[in-house]
């Protein structure tokens, strides 16, 4: 009797732990959900994405199967098998070959942009590769400062070198070759000027008055280090070269000239004439009578510089140097010093669109800056020969001589007004 009792308790136990058992576990299998926050969540499908029915169970759903109880064969016998699956409709047909269309207009893009890009890394490195040549002598080039160092650069000298250290930039600025419109964009990155109608530093480069991004107060360049760091500075110089990512522009020289005249002297600049047009004037121009004080006056008369008179006053072995190489026609070797400085990037004005797109991806700012649009009335190569046409061949060959240097560093062949 005892025996009897003992397995009528054991059975009603077992009953029990059973019973427990399906209720744990009852939210697993179909039923209703005594315990919502163990329920493994499932992310919503994307939108626009559409599901079919499936006809086997998801790996997943296979795998945690093999491992648990959990997911049980309820949640795929919840759903009858259809008969027979939908037959696609055109609709579908239509969007499913548009979508493909588009996948393969987004592969082709993308593939030509990756092409596109390694033949703008292959332009830099051929660049990059002439001036180490130029710079080594194996191009048999001789100008002044070639083979000295950085530390050996006078500080007055790096007045062109502006520095951003919030991107970790350094741009050597090169007047006549797009400078306004560069110095704009530092301007915009650095956050360095305010705009007075919002207040606020401006976001546009094209808002930012192109006079205004000349002033030399409102670019940190190289040349400010000493006063602001003191014996500190050629360290500091030194690192940021290493690290920051360095780049400039440059233009044909011959055609940097003829826009730096017609800029300077083929219209009325008051400091210009002063500085430069009234010497030229005087020493070449054959003026017996005074001169006028002004530009104005002087272009009113009819009385002003010629192209020849400029590249004589250039020529002339009398003429201080340093005084007559303006940074409007001085060398860009002795603007930005390439033997000196292992540039990045080197940009030219007469690919100035495609550089300047591809530059602004190499610093990665073009997310914040776009460069503005182009000049309309920039100085064009062919009006060259047209320029030159009126100078002796003697001359033409003597200032080939004065910018050999820029031409040989940059890849710009010797022009044809030189030969002959």
């Amino acid at each position: 009797m005892g025996i009897w009792r003992g397995l009528r308790v054991a059975f009603l136990l077992g009953s029990l732990f059973m019973i427990l058992l399906i209720i744990v576990y009852w939210d697993d299998v179909g039923g209703f959900n005594l315990y919502p926050l163990q329920g493994s969540k499932r992310p919503p499908p994307r939108s626009g994405s559409t599901t079919s029915p499936s006809l086997s169970p998801p790996a997943d759903a296979a795998r945690a199967g093999s491992s648990s109880h959990k997911g049980s064969v309820a949640e795929f016998t919840a759903k009858p098998i259809p008969e027979k699956l939908p037959e696609a409709t055109e609709e579908h047909i239509d969007e499913e070959g548009e979508g493909e269309s588009n996948r393969r207009r987004e592969e082709t893009s993308e593939a030509e942009e990756q092409e596109t890009s390694a033949a703008d890394e292959r332009k830099q490195e051929a660049r990059k590769r002439r001036i180490v040549d130029v710079c080594s002598g194996n191009d048999g080039v001789e100008f002044p400062g070639r083979t000295r160092t950085f530390e050996q650069v006078p500080n007055r000298e790096l007045d062109h070198l502006i520095v951003d250290d919030k991107h970790q930039i350094i741009y050597c600025y090169v007047p006549k070759v797009a400078c306004t419109n560069w110095k704009r964009v530092m301007v915009i990155l650095s956050q360095s000027l305010v705009s007075p109608s919002s207040g606020k530093p401006y976001t546009d480069p094209e808002a930012v008055p192109p006079d205004l991004v000349h002033n030399s107060s409102l670019h940190l360049t190289f040349a400010k280090f000493w006063r602001n760091y003191g014996s500190l500075s050629r360290h500091l110089m030194a690192l940021k070269l290493q690290h920051y990512t360095k780049f400039l522009f440059v233009r044909d020289p011959f055609v940097r000239l003829i826009s730096a005249f017609r800029n300077k002297f083929g219209r009325p600049n008051e400091d210009f004439y002063r500085q430069f047009g009234s010497v030229m004037l005087r020493r070449y121009g054959n003026v017996t009578e005074r001169l006028p004080e002004t530009a104005a006056e002087a272009f009113a008369a009819g009385i002003k510089p010629t192209f020849q008179q400029f590249v004589t006053y250039l020529l002339d072995p009398e003429t201080e140097r340093g005084s007559i190489f303006n940074e409007h026609w001085r060398q860009v070797y002795r603007l930005c010093h390439p033997c000196q400085i292992k540039y990045d990037f080197i940009g030219r004005l007469e690919t100035l669109e495609t550089d300047a797109e591809h530059l602004l991806k190499v610093l990665r700012v073009d997310h914040l800056v776009r460069f503005p649009s182009g000049s309309r009335n920039r100085t064009a190569t062919s009006w060259e020969r047209d320029w030159f046409a009126q100078i002796p061949l003697r001359m033409r060959r003597k200032l080939y001589n004065l910018y050999e240097a820029d031409f040989k560093l940059f890849g710009y062949p010797r022009p044809d007004s030189v030969e002959r």
